[in-house]
């Protein structure tokens, strides 16, 4: 596989994008703050909404990162953005993300990328996703177990490189991945968290054969997501995109991991009846505190064991009334004003990305029909 790897090597190239979508605005106090270039659409009006970090590297670089907190958030994503990007441009879509997948979301330039110093290498990348990944812990207190690796496209390559080195990584998507060129395929085995694998079947740059190829050598596989007519750089315009990897973070969120028989993470869908099984689980606990009271007082043992039966009908009652709570009818109202939302949600975020036009931004120049 070394020829493939390095005639694959030889192919890639980085394209920063020039000049920069963004200025880096240093303010009193040292605040950073990022000013976007004229032309570049910035959907959301909050643009303090983000932390804008300046992070150094062990290679002496110092890298542009921003931080999006969500409150209600228990995971954290470390997102590597793709070729001829930078901050300016992924910045609406990494606000959009921490939003409505509720999550602490961190991206980063590459060396060399908007303006971060340095120039554009692989091994650079490595060092740079170190960095960031070393300020979400330093900084911020995020724990390793709490912490998703994203990559898109470029990005799968220190996206997995960081993964083999992070035994309590919570889980890694990769988005339009490259398979040879930046030995991922090599890499993938040694990561032990779920893989969610996102490809479209109509990619042009780097075609869905890499996206397969990574996922079946999985050691945790999640089930991927194949976008029919997806092409490399539009893929969050598809709404199954934003539904999917939202099925993945609330997978990946439960502390128990149901395997099947192959061995892929699969979703546990017994939210209500979970529900209903800690309530009778506090019940138990109240009717053994009350055992102890009841077995000391011996005159009133005739007429307890009558209170006990009553105690089984009453909590058959409760369970029944449970059951029935869970039922169609309020089950299909609630099932409807999730969709409901859901979809709306969704077509929120898909407008924003087409106002962005992240699907116009070219990953590789020149183009090759595919890698």
């Amino acid at each position: 596989m070394g020829a493939v790897t390095s005639t694959m090597a030889a192919k890639f190239a980085f394209f920063p994008p020039s000049p920069p979508s963004y200025e880096l605005e240093e303010e009193e106090g040292g605040a950073k703050k990022l000013r976007m270039a004229a032309g570049v659409g910035v959907h959301n009006g909050n643009r303090e909404y983000g932390d804008v970090l300046k992070l150094e590297t062990k290679r002496g670089n110092h890298v542009v990162a921003v931080y999006f907190k969500n409150p209600a958030a228990s995971l954290t994503v470390l997102y590597s953005h793709g070729n001829a990007a930078d901050l300016g441009q992924m910045y609406d879509l990494f606000c959009e993300l921490s939003l409505h997948l509720c999550v602490n979301l961190m991206g980063y330039d590459y060396s060399g990328y908007g303006k971060s110093t340095g120039k554009p290498t692989e091994q650079n990348t490595y060092v740079d996703i170190e960095a960031a990944y070393r300020c979400l812990e330093e900084k911020y207190g995020v724990k390793e177990e709490d912490v998703i690796l994203y990559g898109q496209s470029v990005g799968s390559g220190p996206t997995l490189d960081l993964a083999t080195r992070l035994p309590k990584l919570r889980a890694v998507v990769l988005h339009s991945p490259i398979a040879s060129g930046l030995r991922n395929i090599d890499k993938i085995p040694f990561v032990t968290c779920p893989v969610l694998v996102i490809h479209g079947t109509d990619d042009d740059v780097v075609s869905w054969s890499h996206g397969k190829q990574l996922w079946e050598r999985c050691k945790e596989k999640y089930e991927p997501l194949w976008v029919k007519g997806g092409n490399h750089c539009d893929l969050e315009l598809y709404p199954q995109y934003i539904k999917h990897l939202k099925k993945f973070i609330s997978a990946i969120e439960k502390s128990s991991r149901l395997r099947n028989v192959s061995g892929s993470i699969v979703d546990q869908t017994e939210d209500p009846r979970k529900s209903t099984d800690f309530r009778e689980a506090g019940r138990s606990s109240i009717d053994q505190r009350e055992t102890p009271r009841l077995s000391a007082d011996k005159k009133e043992k005739p007429r307890l064991s009558t209170d006990c039966r009553e105690k089984s009908r009453s909590s058959t009652d409760r369970r029944e009334r449970s059951r029935k709570s869970v039922d169609r009818p309020e089950r299909e109202s609630n099932v409807s004003d999730q969709h409901e939302k859901a979809r709306n949600s969704i077509d929120r975020f898909g407008d924003m990305i087409r106002s962005v036009g992240l699907c116009n931004i070219d990953c590789f120049k020149p183009k090759a029909s595919a890698i």
